[in-house]
């Protein structure tokens, strides 16, 4: 990742239950470690913006959506697997590339 490179993320949670709270810091464990600050994250709860869970067409939460950069990704759960958020996030090298994104 480039020093430049900012990551905006966005996390889809229903409610203020254990399960949605442990994606939230899981997020900001793994965000903190692993970008240094370098992202922005914005957490939407479907109950209070139900409008903003229709236009992203989340079918279930928590769901964590990479919005940049670029290529979108979606990763569904409790981000409690931090080798899938970082293959997801782009920061880990996948079987099929095996350079790490940095």
């Amino acid at each position: 990742m480039t020093t430049q490179e900012r990551f905006v993320l966005k996390l889809f949670v229903t409610g203020h239950t254990p399960r949605s709270e442990r994606a939230i810091q899981n997020l900001r464990r793994i965000c903190e470690k692993e970008l240094e600050g370098h992202y922005e994250m914005v957490v939407i709860d479907i109950l209070e913006q139900p409008e903003a869970a229709e236009e992203e067409k989340i079918l279930a939460t928590p769901t964590l959506i990479k919005a940049l950069p670029l290529p979108l990704r979606r990763i569904i759960g409790d981000l409690t697997d931090q080798e899938k958020v970082l293959l997801g996030l782009d920061l880990l090298p996948s079987p099929m590339n095996p350079e790490r994104i940095s």
